[in-house]
């Protein structure tokens, strides 16, 4: 098979396991490159159910608190991926908490899968803290990739949940039924004939980012999580098909931001999630297409912009974003379907 074949099928096979910023990424490798997060230790904790304790990350506002931003992290990642812009956000006004999901990051289940629900179950209690802490602040949800389907897959569950906006942020929604048959046969089977084996992507150029720091962070940072069991794999695949039917459901003003350079969670499956979008969600939902926006866009070199799209969003609502990115609902399609 040639280089370019190989390449194909790796991201077509492995894609649903890396679509985070660090999983498949070699760690212990000295990288010349200066981290574009600071070094930092948990905040605090929260006790979720069932005896699991959740790390917390807060970043209070250092002007006049406007708004209060819980955000969620993406597969293998963890609460980190937030530091950067939550210190910018945190200069307009905007405190940030974010937590490691379980099985993530410093969570006492580290490396365990508790499934969509006790997820979404436990995002619904953390914003219910959260809520209770801020009285009459403005409360937004921020998700990165499989955190933006587990906050999805939440509201769905809850769609009378108390929250001001939602940014969901290139969401995980790879659904089975995007992938190509093989794919789907190699989760399936891989989850029942070796359940425990391990993948990564770390023989193949898939980049998460353009930003070579963020490249050197998840390589070196041991929280991160480099190696995807297969039966997790399989149990994520259910998460984006949940979140996929999710995501056009949510009730609450959002934002979906997504990166046209986006080799993790590519076109394919954003194509499939919004021929099922409704066409009525009016000016509830609003989207923002960055031609040269990889899967982490809040990290990747462009990183600025899109944090200005968010706060501009979450504190003048009516006005235009002002990277001049946004497209209309009618837009979203053509845009997506058009060649690179």
């Amino acid at each position: 098979m040639d280089a370019c074949r190989s390449r194909a099928f790796a991201i077509l096979l492995l894609a649903p396991a890396i679509v985070c910023a660090g999983c498949g990424i070699s760690r212990g490798v000295a990288t010349p490159v200066q981290s574009v997060l600071p070094a930092e230790a948990p905040s605090g904790r929260f006790d979720a159910a069932g005896g699991v304790t959740l790390p917390l990350r807060r970043y209070p506002a250092v002007a006049p608190r406007k708004a209060v931003l819980l955000a969620l992290h993406g597969f293998n990642d963890y609460s980190r991926f937030i530091s950067e812009p939550a210190r910018h956000f945190a200069r307009h006004g905007v405190e940030t908490v974010a937590y490691d999901q379980r099985g993530f990051g410093g969570a006492s289940d580290r490396g365990r899968w508790s499934g969509a629900q006790t997820m979404a179950g436990d995002f619904l209690a953390v914003l219910a803290a959260v809520r209770r802490d801020h009285p009459g602040v403005p409360v937004f949800a921020l998700g990165e990739s499989m955190g933006a389907s587990v906050i999805a897959v939440a509201l769905a569950r809850a769609p009378q949940t108390q929250l001001d906006g939602v940014i969901l942020s290139t969401p995980a929604v790879w659904s089975r039924d995007s992938m190509p048959w093989y794919q789907r046969f190699g989760i399936w089977a891989g989850a029942r004939l070796a359940p425990g084996f391990t993948i990564s992507s770390k023989n193949y150029n898939i980049p998460p980012s353009d930003n070579p720091a963020v490249l050197a962070d998840a390589a070196n940072d041991p929280l991160m999580i480099g190696e995807t069991r297969l039966d997790h794999l399989d149990a994520l695949t259910d998460l984006m098909e949940a979140g996929q039917r999710a995501a056009p459901q949510v009730r609450q003003r959002a934002l979906l931001l997504y990166g046209l350079r986006d080799v993790m969670m590519p076109r394919r499956p954003m194509i499939a999630l919004f021929e099922r979008w409704p066409s009525d969600r009016g000016d509830n939902f609003r989207y923002a297409l960055y031609p040269h926006g990889y899967h982490v866009l809040l990290r990747d070199r462009q990183r600025k912009v899109v944090w200005d799209d968010v706060l501009s969003w979450m504190l003048r609502p009516d006005a235009a974003l002002p990277s001049g990115f946004e497209r209309r609902h009618a837009q979203v399609l053509p845009v997506l379907r058009a060649q690179p």
